[in-house]
Formats: structure tokens, sequence, C-alpha cells
């Protein structure tokens, strides 16, 4: 489980670039969304279920995802 941060992980909601320097800042931006994507991808292939939350979302709905995705792991290998 990834709690991202809107800013450094390029929220689609939340994310702007700034006027400071933007040609960097986006660059990095990318390259943290490009090496998010390829964790989950390296994580999915050894059999971990990913999931990724951003920061502003509600704890509730994040802890909801997170029983929802045990239990159906769970009954994937009990069925």
């Amino acid at each position: 489980m990834f709690v991202d941060g809107c800013y450094w992980h390029g929220c689609p909601e939340h994310y702007k670039v700034p006027r400071v320097n933007s040609d960097y800042w986006s660059e990095k931006i990318d390259k943290n969304v490009t090496r998010d994507k390829e964790t989950n991808r390296k994580l999915a292939e050894a059999g971990w279920a990913v999931l990724r939350f951003w920061e502003h979302e509600s704890p509730g709905d994040c802890a909801l995802r997170i029983v929802e995705t045990v239990n159906g792991r769970k009954r994937s290998r009990e069925g």
C-alpha cells in the first residue's frame, strides 16, 4: 500500500506545474510517475496486491478498499 503525495506523484486533480523551474519539476514528477508504474508492475509480477491512494483520499475509503482487496484475495485462494 502506498499513500502518494499529490505534488510529488502528479495527482491528476491537484498537481500544478510550478512557475519557477517548471521544466525541472515537470521532468522530476514525470520520473516519479514512471517509477511508480514500474514499481507497481514489479510488485504485481511478484504476486503482491498493489494499492495506491492519494493523500487527499478519505482514510475510511482507503481502509474499505484495503479490506475488500484482502478479502478478495482470501476468497480467490479458498475457491
